[in-house]
Formats: C-alpha cells, sequence, structure tokens
C-alpha cells in the first residue's frame, strides 16, 4: 500500500505505507555486534489500547487524557528532538515522500539524526505529529536505539523552529508488527497535540530484517 494518497497535513492520512518504509530502510546493514543484543524492546509499557503488540510485550491502556492541557500550538517545524531518559539529543530534518508514494527515512549516511514527517502536523499542533529515526546502521547505534526503553512518564522535548519547546509525556510504547500495521489506532487523531516516536523493533532475522516497530506515543503536556 503507497501512502500517496490522503497525505494532507491535517487529514486521516494514509500511514502503512510510512511505517512500512521505515522498517525497510532502518532494517538493512545494521551492525553485526548489535544483532545478537538487539536494542531494548517496550515490555512494561505497550500499546495504548491493550491491542496490537508482538514479541510479548503486554498492552496496558495509556489511560484517560490529562485533565488540563495546554493549547495547541500553531505550525511550526521541528529543529531538535530531546528525550532525556535514554540520552537523545538530535537535530531533526524533514522528511517526505518519495516517488513511489513511500516516507523517507533520514539519510543512513547521518545515524544522529531524526525525520519529522512534513505529511503530518508539526509537534505541538492538534493531531498527531510523527518523527522517525533509526535504530542502527553498519557503524552501530544510531538515534532511536534505545527508544523501546521508554516508558510511561518519560518525556519528549521537541524544539521548534519559532523558539517553543513542545514537551511530551510518553503514554504508551509498544512493538507492532509491519504485517497488518494498525495504522488508524497509532495514528489516528484524539483531538490532542499527539506525538509518535517509531523505530524499527522485534525479532531480528538476516531473511527479513526487524520484523516490527518501535511505536511510542506521548502528548503534549507543556510549551516553553
Amino acid at each position: 500500500m503507497q501512502g500517496s494518497n490522503g497525505t494532507g497535513r491535517h487529514g486521516a492520512w494514509g500511514v502503512v505505507a510510512v511505517v512500512l518504509l521505515v522498517g525497510v530502510h532502518l532494517v538493512r546493514g545494521g551492525a553485526e555486534e548489535l544483532r545478537a543484543e538487539g536494542p531494548p524492546q517496550p515490555v512494561a509499557v505497550a500499546a495504548p489500547d491493550g491491542s496490537g503488540a508482538v514479541d510479548g510485550s503486554r498492552a496496558v491502556d495509556g489511560g484517560p487524557a490529562p485533565a488540563s492541557v495546554p493549547d495547541p500550538l500553531p505550525a511550526s517545524p521541528p529543529v531538535r528532538v530531546r528525550v532525556p531518559a535514554v540520552r537523545v539529543d538530535a537535530p531533526v530534518t524533514e522528511v517526505g515522500l518519495d516517488t513511489d508514494g513511500w516516507i523517507e527515512a533520514p539519510p543512513p549516511e547521518d545515524d544522529h539524526l531524526a525525520g519529522w514527517f512534513t505529511g503530518a502536523v508539526t509537534p505541538g499542533e492538534r493531531g498527531t505529529a510523527v518523527v522517525v529515526g533509526h535504530v542502527d546502521t553498519p557503524r552501530g547505534r544510531a538515534v532511536f536505539y534505545d527508544l523501546g526503553a521508554l516508558g510511561k512518564g518519560h518525556r519528549v522535548e521537541v524544539v521548534r523552529r519559532d523558539g517553543r519547546t513542545a514537551v511530551f509525556s510518553v503514554y504508551g510504547a509498544e512493538v507492532v508488527p509491519k504485517e497488518g500495521f494498525p495504522a488508524a489506532r497509532v495514528y489516528g487523531d484524539s483531538g490532542l497535540p499527539e506525538l509518535r516516536l517509531i523505530t524499527c523493533g522485534g525479532t531480528f532475522t538476516e531473511e527479513t530484517g526487524y520484523e516490527g516497530n518501535v511505536v511510542v506515543s506521548a502528548r503534549l503536556v507543556e510549551v516553553r
């Protein structure tokens, strides 16, 4: 399935292709010495609605939206993402769709670079923003290698071009299969400013690469 239809920034865009492409681009050529151990996988925190997890990740309800949330921000592209709990402090580039209608991954030659998908909202706007990153490269660990270690309540800080920092709180982390990816659930618009961080995860084999994607879900809780 290609993601060229319904990809308007504020629409319910088709996203199955987004995650499939992330998987294809992030699994190939990972450093061999990392494969035996593998990146951390979500366990204690899982799917927000109790479904869709693989590799034994047990789903936990993310709970109701916080009673008080900041007002949504106007559009402004992200320039940096920080996740203190897993020591991520990385610049963000814009990624879109290639000529085949698939989302582009960040350039593999820069393993310390995250990518904001321009077909979605900017972080802090009403809707679901999406930031992707490599889990590994032939040189070793990449920007989102430790993403699966995030737990409920961990913070994600996104510095925007307008000088504001949108701060999100993690409420769900899961491994979802690339086959039959639950796009509507993962990317659905809750009516609040939300963020998804995505990298590869699940079981790795030489034949197929990683079988799934780590998806971290977070809600806006603060604006600085």
